[in-house]
């Protein structure tokens, strides 16, 4: 990425990060341009949402056909942005285009009206629930899964009847604006989402003076808490989605070939650069042996690298190069072995494979995200203790489990300390529309996708209609007495009895 200034224009180039080639050329946006876009998206929040439910539907469906006739293009364009290969990129934007989907069919019944039961004590009323929309919402993106990731804030928001600006990453800020040219294609009324670019300026002016009823952020902690100080000037609410250091726990009853390709999937994949991606495996002592043999049989000859070949593609974001390698040396200074790869692992841009075992729990390969294809791996006496290690971690984002007892496992995956786990497979619980994603603790609050996600970007309103006339008038200074005794008989009636074990 370099920033160029002339003339009272300033740009930027998205470079690929492979071959260090420029992609594009892209504008960065300052604060006034990022608050005539929330303007504009002011007026065509308030058409889209009167367009109601059955409008909105059909034209994210065509969003939706849109994206899918184009699915190449992106997945090149992705490929170029942040070096993945090229199916890994098509793999990504399906699951974008199967959460468009389910947001744009089910927008309706999760937020629309229904009535609920009054209680007894106002039964002379009709009760009323529906979710309405907030009106603009900004949304900052990731370079990781530029597509998937910001979508699952994107098509929750539109369905639920939001203008969205969007702000993509500076490493991938194409992939944003091409997102932005095909959903203009099929809504050529109003711009009802919009995509600025720019560097970490522009996201803080959306966050801080633009007036967007909302920001969904993704990202790391560091900048979340930015962000979260940027919006808490004007008290804008926020959903944050940030980093991971999720583990797998590994039971002795478990596939281990299964296991052992699933956590290399899952720490290697998109080069380690996967939030919900696995760092950390504990692998119960009496298999301990076999899955690391396993593991590293896996691990051992893959490559990154950016030809048709190679297993995954460079580290996208210059910086992070650091922060890999200085987890590898922390962990083997500290007494670890490498298994597979090692401190020569790290050729900028690449890092080839690096699984790691007999790591000190005080490692920073251990404690903090890596963000890169490596993994450590322990022993431990059985699934208990695998859980305790597990959950010791102010992260809380994801999990998986490989046991041959799935209701020993169902029964962890509940206390395991994560927004979503797993069980004998890895990162599924992502492609599943229906299903909430966040974390705790550092790794975020709020939820993006399923129903979870749609009320994300809503506003509960609830509304009574009176029938007819309360048999006990109680909301009136004319109230007496007498109706205040019986009233206190029937609460009585209704509530007091003492309920048994």
């Amino acid at each position: 990425m370099s920033v160029t200034t002339e003339a009272g224009s300033t740009t930027f180039e998205s470079l690929n990060p492979a071959t260090g080639e420029v992609v594009a050329e892209h504008p960065i946006h300052d604060e006034k341009a990022v608050d005539e876009a929330v303007e504009r998206a002011r007026e065509a929040a308030v058409w889209w949402a009167a367009l109601g439910w059955k409008a909105r539907r059909l034209r994210l469906l065509n969003f939706k056909g849109a994206l899918t006739r184009s699915l190449n293009r992106m997945a090149e364009l992705v490929h170029e942005e942040t070096g993945k290969p090229i199916q890994d990129a098509q793999l990504e934007t399906i699951m974008a285009i199967t959460h468009l989907d389910w947001a744009a069919k089910n927008a309706q019944k999760v937020l629309g009206p229904r009535s609920v039961f009054p209680g007894v004590m106002n039964i002379n009323q009709k009760a009323v629930l529906e979710y309405r929309s907030l009106g603009v919402v900004g949304v900052i993106g990731p370079w990781n899964y530029p597509v998937f990731t910001p979508m699952g804030s994107i098509a929750y928001a539109l369905a639920a009847g939001n203008a969205v600006v969007f702000k993509p990453s500076e490493f991938t800020p194409g992939v944003g604006a091409l997102l932005a040219e095909i959903f203009a294609d099929v809504v050529p009324e109003k711009p009802v989402f919009q995509v600025i670019t720019g560097l970490g300026a522009t996201g803080a002016a959306l966050a801080r003076s633009s007036g967007v009823d909302k920001i969904a952020f993704t990202g790391s902690g560091p900048t979340a808490k930015k962000v979260m100080a940027a919006c808490a000037e004007n008290l804008t609410p926020i959903v944050a989605e940030c980093g991971g250091k999720d583990a797998c726990l590994v039971d002795e009853g478990a596939d281990l070939d299964t296991a052992a390709k699933a956590a290399v999937w899952g720490a290697m994949s998109n080069a380690g650069q996967t939030c919900i991606g696995v760092e950390r495996v504990y692998v119960v002592e009496k298999v301990y042996d076999s899955f690391v043999s396993k593991l590293t049989e896996a691990a051992k000859d893959l490559r990154a690298g950016d030809d048709s070949g190679a297993a995954y593609g460079p580290i996208t974001m210059p910086g992070q190069l650091d922060i890999i390698e200085r987890h590898i040396q922390d962990a083997l200074a500290k007494g670890g072995k490498a298994v597979v790869g090692g401190a020569d692992s790290v050729r900028r841009p690449y890092v080839e494979p690096v699984v790691l075992t007999d790591v000190p729990d005080d490692s920073s390969a251990v404690c903090e995200e890596t963000f890169g294809p490596t993994i450590t791996v322990h022993k431990v006496k059985d699934l208990e203790e695998g859980l305790e290690k597990a959950n010791k971690t102010t992260y809380g984002l994801a999990g998986s489990i490989f046991s041959g007892n799935k209701s020993h496992a169902m029964d962890v995956a509940r206390r395991m300390r994560s927004g979503m786990t797993s069980i004998n497979a890895v990162l599924a619980f992502a492609a599943v529309p229906a299903l909430p994603f966040g974390g705790v603790g550092e790794s975020g609050f709020g939820r993006i996708h399923g129903a979870d996600g749609l009320r994300e970007f809503a506003r509960p309103k609830a509304i009574t209609s009176q029938r007819f006339a309360p048999p006990m008038e109680l909301l009136s200074f004319d109230r007496t007495d007498k109706t205040m005794q019986r009233i206190l008989q029937v609460v009585t009636m209704l509530h007091g009895k003492h309920h048994k074990r």
